[in-house]
């Protein structure tokens, strides 16, 4: 009978211990998860808008890199993340818009750079992304965002929107859509069409 309690209490200790220790372990792993996501969010926001940072940066070397170069501001609804000159000046470099939405497989998301007019893309950058490898997932590849920089947000009417589809290069507000991949860049189309619709209401509705 004795026997039997030494071995249900040892039992009983040894499995709160094991708890105990597990709970700091999915604490630990979860507070770092965190600040690795919050590090790779400010990665992107840095790299879409230009921002020069060394690519094996630290986690705290991002965040202050971000705070001396980086302001959010809100336009409506919209949070925007405003790049400005580092040159003495308050010259605003460009504007970073949050975008999301469903992909094939799963959500998308990412960063759309405009210029300081808001007129302009400067760059497009995807954190988030479940797309099929080699096809839908080469939104990532830099050859496909290199194609948004320098396009508008209008057609040649001045009607807002983005064109990504096969031989959407000639067009001023036109890529090239993917080969095997067109589900996956009629929703990327789709999502920053919504966006750039919001930002052009917005801006044209507070004048900024």
């Amino acid at each position: 009978m004795k026997d039997s309690l030494h071995t249900l209490l040892y039992a009983v200790v040894l499995g709160l211990i094991c708890a105990t220790a597990l709970t700091a372990v999915d604490r630990f792993t979860a507070d770092r998860k965190e600040a690795n996501a919050k590090a790779e969010k400010i990665r992107n926001i840095l790299g879409v808008l230009g921002v020069p940072f060394n690519s094996d940066a630290s986690s705290e070397d991002l965040v202050k890199i971000y705070n001396d170069n980086v302001s959010e501001k809100p336009l409506g609804k919209l949070t925007t993340y405003v790049y400005r000159s580092s040159s003495g000046n308050s010259d605003v470099e460009a504007v970073a818009v949050p975008f999301a939405g469903p992909g094939l497989w799963g959500p998308i998301k990412g960063f759309l750079a405009l210029d300081m007019d808001k007129e302009t893309i400067v760059g497009i950058t995807f954190y988030q992304q479940e797309e099929t490898p080699g096809l839908g997932g080469e939104i990532v590849s830099p050859s496909f965002r290199r194609q948004f920089e320098g396009k508008t947000i209008r057609d040649i009417k001045g009607n807002p929107g983005i064109l990504i589809r096969r031989g959407g290069a000639k067009y001023p507000n036109g890529v090239n859509a993917m080969t095997g991949a067109t589900m996956t860049c009629d929703k990327v189309e789709a999502m920053l069409n919504i966006v750039i619709n919001r930002i052009v209401q917005e801006r044209d509705k507070h004048g900024r």
